[in-house]
Formats: structure tokens, C-alpha cells, sequence
């Protein structure tokens, strides 16, 4: 599938597992802050191995009074969403597509899982994450789900290593949706990532 079509037709919806200290300045944090209105929702992201269904990473969104993604030692780099330790500001649909586009490919693809959460509980998450990073590489399943443990209807989680066994708790949830994304481009995310940094900068 075209990159380019993808990223239109693509709804609502994910980074391989380094502590590197990452702190964008305050003006530039509050300048790509964007609240989406209405529901507040945690969207939980798996990237699964396309042969043998193997998490290969966990990644949270999370819709509070600001919608950011907690990306753990992830690896898609980009100029556009101002970091802080693993925290990405500023996510828009259709940024959160460019980062779903990044890791779907020929030998993984993307399982986004939403549930609905209140006000308080959202705004629990975003803190929480505000606090978890910078996450050492191969550790994001494990920062991820002792975040999940402390939120209130999500107690029952384990802790674990295992981006699956996150997938498997959060599709307990009520009400929970699940979507696949996968596309077709090659397994080399360098790739992926110049074509979309050149969508982002207006190239050609």
C-alpha cells in the first residue's frame, strides 16, 4: 500500500525498545499542546511480529486534558512532536497516523486497542507518564504495565515484559475496541521514517 494513501485513509489510531535524557524547552511543550474534546480514552499500541504475532513493543496514548503518547525507548524520531523523556506532545490524529504508519510494514503491523476512561482517570495516566522516563531499552512493556497497575479498573494487570501480555489484559476491559493496521512497505524503518519527515517538512 501507498505510504501517502495510507496515511489519508487511515482512522484514529505506534517503536522498538535507551535512557537518553530528552527534555524539550517549556515554549516549545506549550506551543504543540492540542486537547481533542469529548470522551477521555487510553489507547494501548502493540507492534506484533507478522510471522509469529511476538510483541515487539508497547506504546500508550493517552486522551486527557491533553493527548500525548507515551512512546518507551521508542525509536521514531522526528522534529514535529516536542519529547520529554519518552512523552510526545502535540499528537493530532493525524500525527498518531504518521506513527502508526512508521512501524506497520511487511514483517510487523500494529494492533491499537481503546478503551474509555473518566476525566480523573486519564488525567492519572498523563501524570504518570509525565513521571516514567526516560525507560532503558528493551523495557517498555514493563514501565508500561506497572503505569496500567496503578490506574483505578485496571488493578488486575500484570506486570510484565511481554508487550502481548499487556494486549491480552487490555482486551479484558469493557467496552474496549480493537483495530489492526498493517501495510506493505520493507522491514527497513529508515525508510519509512524519510518518507514521512518529508511529508511533515512539505517536500515534494
Amino acid at each position: 500500500m501507498d505510504r501517502r494513501n495510507f496515511l489519508i485513509s487511515l482512522p484514529l489510531a505506534l517503536s522498538a525498545c535507551s535512557a537518553q535524557e530528552v527534555w524539550a524547552p517549556e515554549d516549545v511543550v506549550a506551543r504543540a499542546i492540542y486537547r481533542e474534546p469529548g470522551r477521555n480514552y487510553l489507547t494501548l499500541y502493540t507492534m506484533k511480529n507478522v510471522g509469529s504475532g511476538n510483541g515487539a513493543h508497547t506504546a500508550l496514548l493517552i486522551n486527557a486534558s491533553q493527548r500525548v503518547l507515551f512512546d518507551p525507548a521508542g525509536s521514531f524520531k522526528q522534529d514535529v512532536m516536542p519529547e520529554r523523556n519518552d512523552v510526545l506532545f502535540g499528537v493530532t490524529p493525524r500525527l498518531e497516523k504518521f506513527y502508526v504508519s512508521f512501524h506497520a510494514r511487511e514483517t510487523y503491523y500494529v494492533v491499537g486497542q481503546t478503551a474509555d476512561v473518566t476525566p480523573e482517570v486519564a488525567e492519572q495516566a498523563l501524570n504518570l507518564s509525565f513521571a516514567a522516563g526516560p525507560v532503558p531499552q528493551a523495557n517498555c512493556a514493563r514501565v508500561t504495565s506497572r503505569m496500567l497497575r496503578q490506574l483505578p479498573g485496571f488493578e488486575g494487570f500484570r506486570q510484565t515484559w511481554s508487550p502481548n501480555r499487556i494486549h491480552d489484559d487490555f482486551a479484558q476491559l469493557p467496552g474496549v475496541t480493537t483495530l489492526e493496521y498493517r501495510e506493505d512497505d520493507a522491514d527497513d524503518k529508515t525508510l519509512a521514517l524519510a518518507e514521512i519527515t518529508a511529508i511533515l517538512r512539505g517536500e515534494p
